[in-house]
């Protein structure tokens, strides 16, 4: 209520108004603070929660929106009130995003991201001199740059890194507080997350295009006719990072955020628009795009990564897959073990309070005792009672070579490259020197992210121009549809990689992944076996890696970048 105004001055329709505002605002904070306590994992259980807070803050939005005049007075609503509710509408479609996987979502938090900035709801909160608004106009900034990141729209993400820069130093100067390191860093990392890339393509101008390497129409070469493959469906996946000193922004491993990508299909611009009026709409169901469902699992500890895996595969529909991806430095063992099992050849690391000496950890217990924070290829056995799918990016992928498939389901394992050599520009191993190279992320997953940008980097090329980078893309396409002939017509491939086939992630993937270990094989720097990618089963190389018509087509990639003098002309040379 305002000034000298008594509540029996306030028409009753009025106070009603008011009464009801009130009701929906602190209706709306108790269900959007109860999302904290809903499990991380599991499809079902959040779903009626999520549903009753969106219905909660639709119906706030359009209260304020038709009653605006009469809270102004009556309630003395401010414009960053709701800016926050506004913040709390983009949190939810993020957040539903992350649940699903749907990418349209993410559209819609963009949408509501951007009234806030478009329509200054947070402009009058540095006039306030209370720090706890700023830190809020602060947390919003850096949601709305996760979302354009995952958006790809690198434009906008550097005007709002130079935004929120110039915010953190009006907040530092004007309040003497005990985050500036904490907001300096937030600023550091997505400035470094922005960089990640090795290569830019340009336009004519010298500008960067942006590229999107996420799933599009007509990208996935497509199935011969008559071909019998699985039907398998990818439903599930796990996507972990655990490296060490690898570029990151919100709990997202440059990695895990490439891997994240290489799982979506672009997505369709649903975003809601601003009406004539100018007001925004809360839309609850975007249409359905059928990406797998993902969890991203940053730094986990080893019950943490079971509990995920466990929820995935008790959950997992019939006749669908589940994948694990793992970018996490490597645990060797040590000591020599007269049997070999699936406990004896270390594996990647799970998230601890221990000592981590070179990127690499070394064991300190009982030679005869086996590393307890390592998620070990045995840990994984029980899984592979439904299909399974398995990326590992490592120092030791190769310990995951050791797998059994006791249950005779559907299993694959691709294996990053263990050595690369140090000579070669571009991206390099996550658990390797600290280098900015080695920052960047690693080079096998960059192949099976953008196969074109890893090729690039790995010839030390900084950038390409737009016409060429087509031209390029162009040919992979023609060059994908041919590795995927040699995969279903090779009579000697193992036949898990026939049921996974129909998928067309997974197609895309083992397409990259026969792409990226020919193209290692004839590079002149990669000379050592471990610096070549392997997989479980084998691969028959003749008909994949080593055909004579994929190392042709490479040549001729590399000369279209002029850059065929890294490559051998005579294959045979390379082995």
């Amino acid at each position: 209520m305002t000034g000298a105004e008594t509540e029996d001055d306030i028409p009753l329709g009025e106070r009603k108004t008011v009464t009801d505002f009130c009701y929906l605002l602190d209706k709306s904070k108790q269900l959007f603070n109860g999302l904290r306590d809903l499990p991380q994992y599991g499809h079902k259980q959040w779903q009626s929660y999520f549903g009753r807070t969106f219905d909660v803050y639709t119906k706030l939005w359009k209260f304020q929106q038709q009653h605006r005049q009469v809270l102004d007075s009556r309630y003395g609503l401010k414009r960053w009130q709701i800016g926050e509710v506004a913040s709390k509408i983009g949190q939810l479609y993020y957040h539903y995003y992350l649940r699903t996987s749907e990418t349209s979502y993410l559209n819609e938090a963009f949408s509501f991201y951007s009234a806030i900035r478009q329509r200054s709801y947070y402009f009058q909160v540095n006039k306030e001199d209370r720090p706890e608004l700023v830190v809020k106009k602060l947390r919003y900034y850096a949601r709305y740059i996760v979302v354009c990141l995952l958006l790809n729209k690198m434009d906008l993400v550097k005007v709002l890194v130079k935004e929120l820069s110039e915010e953190i130093e009006d907040y530092t100067q004007r309040f003497n507080t005990e985050d500036q390191l904490e907001w300096n860093l937030v600023l550091q990392e997505v400035a470094a997350f922005v960089e990640a890339d090795p290569v830019v393509v340009l336009n004519d101008n010298n500008s960067v295009v942006v590229t999107n390497n996420r799933l599009q129409e007509g990208s996935v070469p497509p199935l011969e006719q008559g071909m019998v493959v699985g039907q398998l469906v990818l439903a599930d996946a796990l996507i972990i990072g655990n490296c060490n000193n690898q570029v990151k922004f919100s709990e997202l491993t440059i990695d895990m955020f490439r891997m994240l990508q290489a799982l979506e299909r672009e997505p369709v611009n649903l975003a809601t628009q601003p009406s004539k009026q100018g007001t925004l709409e809360p839309n609850e169901k975007p249409a359905k795009r059928e990406n797998p469902h993902k969890y991203l699992l940053y730094k986990p500890t080893f019950s943490q990564l079971f509990t995920f895996l466990s929820a995935s595969f008790k959950e997992l529909p019939a006749n669908s897959v589940l994948l694990v991806y793992l970018s996490a430095t490597g645990v060797f063992p040590t000591g020599n073990s007269d049997y070999e099992g699936p406990y004896d050849f270390g594996g990647v690391l799970t998230n601890t309070n221990r000592d981590v000496v070179n990127g690499e950890t070394v064991q300190k217990r009982n030679q005869a005792q086996k590393e307890m924070h390592c998620l070990h290829p045995g840990d994984l056995f029980p899984f592979t009672r439904k299909p399974l799918f398995v990326i590992v990016d490592s120092s030791n992928s190769t310990a995951y070579k050791h797998f059994t498939n006791l249950f005779g389901q559907p299993l694959v394992c691709l294996l990053s490259p263990t050595v690369y050599p140090k000579s070669v520009q571009g991206v390099c191993h996550c658990p390797g020197s600290l280098n900015d190279q080695s920052q960047r992320g690693s080079l096998f997953t960059l192949f099976l992210y953008s196969p074109l940008l890893a090729f690039s980097s790995v010839c030390g090329l900084n950038s390409v121009q737009r016409g060429l980078w087509e031209r390029a893309q162009e040919f992979l396409s023609k060059v994908y549809h041919d590795i995927g002939q040699m995969i279903t017509r090779s009579r000697t491939i193992d036949q898990a990689f026939l049921q996974f086939f129909g998928d067309e992630f997974l197609r895309l993937l083992l397409i990259r992944f026969v792409f990226c270990s020919a193209a290692l094989r004839l590079h002149k720097l990669f000379r050592e076996s471990q610096s070549f990618p392997e997989s479980y089963p084998e691969l028959p190389k003749q008909d994949t890696v080593e055909s004579s018509l994929l190392q042709k087509h490479i040549l001729e990639l590399a000369t279209m970048l002029d850059v065929q003098s890294l490559f051998w002309d005579d294959p045979l040379e390379a082995y």
